[in-house]
């Protein structure tokens, strides 16, 4: 037997009763939570209170729900109504929560050549940038930001990818990376208010559409089906789930702030 097989079975067997380490909760969310610093700031609550360590995967939403078809997640923290519930009706999921809300908004070069600033309608503005092909840059990427500024085109009876390379630029990626882009082409972009706020290289960039009812973002939190995949960490998901619907939890995602703005409004109803 080698010595480094002798000193790992010697180490085994110092190690007292009980100290195997947690399985760590698999967590597939939005890039929108993991950028703007709220899980930072709330996950370590969780890890202390349940000793369950959380690894979260911060993906777009389309990808967050692949990956949990797949069986490559516990839980999803997401943000795209339709998707979240196809996912669950298929027998992906087991239910879906709702857990906080914020809301798109429209940012864009400051003089505004597609004159949207102040806009409360994001059809009539999305209209406008059509008509007079300012530059629009879209992240491309099937998160649920991008399906979110899909649905509100095909509202406005608009279909963007016609103009495609033209004034309409796909870039298939994450919203700091759109932003950017934005920020150095003088373009328009689609973009959740919490990364917005949370966004530190703006440039020149303005937001100039906000409030629409139609721009509500809600996210939800569901847990994957161990009926489909049975090795997923089910009991861990659904600690974190109730945990996260806790009036403690809800409580501190109602109490992040970025520059002194709220980013989250949190919409749980409490478990029971």
């Amino acid at each position: 037997m080698s010595r480094i097989v002798t000193l790992f079975l010697a180490i085994l067997l110092a190690l007292p009763a009980g100290t195997e380490e947690p399985r760590p909760l698999l967590l597939a969310s939005t890039t929108s939570t993991e950028n703007t610093g709220l899980f930072d700031a709330i996950l370590p609550d969780f890890e202390k209170q349940t000793g369950i360590p959380v690894r979260v995967v911060a993906v777009g939403t389309g990808q967050a729900l692949l990956l949990a078809r797949s069986g490559d997640a516990d839980v999803l923290l997401v943000h795209d109504r339709a998707s979240e519930d196809r996912f669950v009706k298929e027998g992906y999921g087991v239910e879906r929560f709702d857990v906080m809300t914020n809301d798109f908004v429209v940012v864009g070069p400051p003089d505004d050549p597609a004159a949207i600033r102040g806009e409360p309608d994001i059809a009539r503005a999305l209209g406008r940038i059509a008509a007079s092909e300012s530059r629009f840059v879209s992240r491309g990427d099937d998160s649920g930001t991008h399906k979110a500024e899909m649905r509100q085109w095909r509202a406005a009876g608009i279909d963007p990818l016609a103009a495609s390379g033209r004034w309409y630029l796909e870039l298939g990626s994450g919203m700091g990376a759109t932003l950017n882009t934005a920020a150095a082409m003088g373009a328009y972009a689609l973009a959740d208010r919490g990364t917005w706020l949370a966004f530190r290289n703006r440039g020149d960039l303005d937001l100039v559409v906000e409030g629409d009812p139609r721009l509500a973002n809600p996210y939800s939190v569901i847990a994957v089906n161990p009926a489909r995949h049975p090795h997923v960490n089910a009991r861990a998901a659904e600690r974190f789930i109730e945990w996260i619907r806790s009036p403690p939890a809800q409580r501190a995602i109602g109490a992040f702030r970025v520059g002194g703005e709220p980013l989250f409004v949190p919409s749980a109803r409490p478990p029971g």
